[in-house]
């Protein structure tokens, strides 16, 4: 096959920008399916929730965000906790504020990764193609005349693919990368959303 082939001719580099590629493809897809189930989690438990704020079950609404492992249910956890009728909504915004800072870290983490991966990739195709043309001026200054332009021109073929592959490797990562950063912004802003909706529900001047 054409792909196995261009795989091989491209040098011991490939390996490295192989390992890469599949560390940062695991964590994309780790992190889909993480965020994707966050989401139909903290929709599912907001429905829930509604109800039992609008009718001042906060006894109910307690046991739910207590036993339920998103991040929405740990920020609310954290306002429920400084909540009373002779709370202030500042304080029990600020409790909440303290919960969003508790809950980011997960929602966020190895995220960054991805686009660190992408800048190795393109760094070590790069690096491939420097080693491959030295190699190959290398061979070139010793071979015989009537033969330097085609090994040359062979030669440098084979360095190219190592950036190539590099930039193969490196544009899917930034692609995810830039879609998961925006899929958790999105689900950070319904968090607060929720928040926002939940104080005006819990505390009624």
């Amino acid at each position: 096959m054409e792909l196995v082939k261009f795989f091989q001719t491209g040098g011991p580099f490939m390996y490295p920008i192989l390992i890469v590629f599949a560390f940062g493809i695991a964590i994309a897809v780790e992190r889909t399916l993480y965020l994707s189930s966050t989401q139909r989690r903290t929709n599912k438990v907001w429905t829930q929730l509604v109800p039992m704020l609008k009718a001042n079950d906060f006894q109910r609404a307690v046991k739910l965000t207590e036993t339920t492992k998103t991040p929405l249910a740990t920020m609310l956890n954290y306002g429920f906790a400084r909540h009373s009728a002779n709370k202030r909504r500042e304080i029990v915004e600020s409790a909440m504020e303290e919960g969003m800072m508790d809950a980011m870290p997960d929602l966020e983490q190895r995220t960054h990764y991805l686009a660190t991966f992408a800048n190795i990739a393109t760094l070590l195709g790069l690096l491939g193609t420097i080693v491959g043309l030295i190699q190959a001026f290398t061979a070139v200054a010793q071979a015989d005349p009537a033969e330097k332009a085609d090994l040359l021109s062979a030669s440098i073929s084979v360095a190219m693919n190592t950036t190539a592959f590099g930039l193969i490797a490196a544009i899917p990562l930034l692609l995810v990368h830039s879609y998961l950063v925006t899929k958790t912004v999105r689900l950070v802003d319904n968090l607060e959303m929720a928040a926002v909706k939940s104080l005006n529900l819990m505390i009624k001047d």
